[in-house]
């Protein structure tokens, strides 16, 4: 995304989703998120997208192979997890003692 300013999600590395499109989609299945890439709009999600990479030995390692590693999928097909109700929800922003936090549209709750 080349856009004069920065886009603004409501998705944090270490936070628990679900997939909701895509070859692994699960509206059940809670994942966390293992990082965030902001300019392009994809994240990392734990056990999304596999895709196998052929690993050659090297001298600091000197066993190679075929590596199973997750790939980024868009930031558009993941949605924050409830933990509370235990669905999917959006998010909104509130003002909360001064700071801005993120809560749950569904149930609520302040999602730290």
């Amino acid at each position: 995304m080349s856009t004069r300013f920065k886009p603004k999600y409501n998705i944090k590395k270490g936070d628990t989703v679900v997939v909701i499109a895509g070859d692994d989609k699960d509206l059940t299945k809670p994942r966390t998120i293992l990082e965030v890439n902001i300019e392009k709009g994809k994240v990392l999600v734990e056990g999304v997208a596999l895709a196998t990479k052929h690993v050659k030995p090297t001298a600091q390692e000197t066993k190679g192979g075929i590596e199973k590693k997750e790939a980024f999928i868009n930031i558009s097909n993941v949605m924050l997890w409830d933990a509370k109700l235990k669905v999917p929800t959006k998010i909104k922003r509130d003002r909360i003692e001064g700071k801005l936090v993120r809560v749950s549209k569904k149930s609520g709750e302040v999602i730290k």
